[in-house]
């Protein structure tokens, strides 16, 4: 979801890999409302709870995260429960 620059510049470096792969499917990125929801789904199926302080500072971070290189939508959102999970 979201990567069709990163994919488009992949098959540039491949003469005729783009025409190998006959469909190309272009899924639009998630909002930050979307990605803050699929965190706490997350979190739930680790038997966590994200508490509800917590949700307004989950969101601005995944807010700033969208602007910054290599976000990679529910893949960021992962790593940053990870993350909070080993704090």
């Amino acid at each position: 979801a979201g990567y069709k620059d990163r994919m488009d510049k992949f098959f540039s470096f491949i003469p005729g890999m783009s025409s190998r792969v006959g469909n190309h499917i272009e899924f639009p990125n998630y909002e930050a409302e979307e990605l803050l929801s699929i965190a706490k789904v997350m979190c739930r199926d680790l038997e966590y709870e994200m508490s509800k302080d917590a949700e307004p500072i989950f969101f601005e971070y995944i807010k700033k995260r969208m602007t910054m290189p290599y976000f990679s939508n529910a893949r960021t959102v992962r790593n940053a429960v990870d993350r909070a999970r080993m704090r």
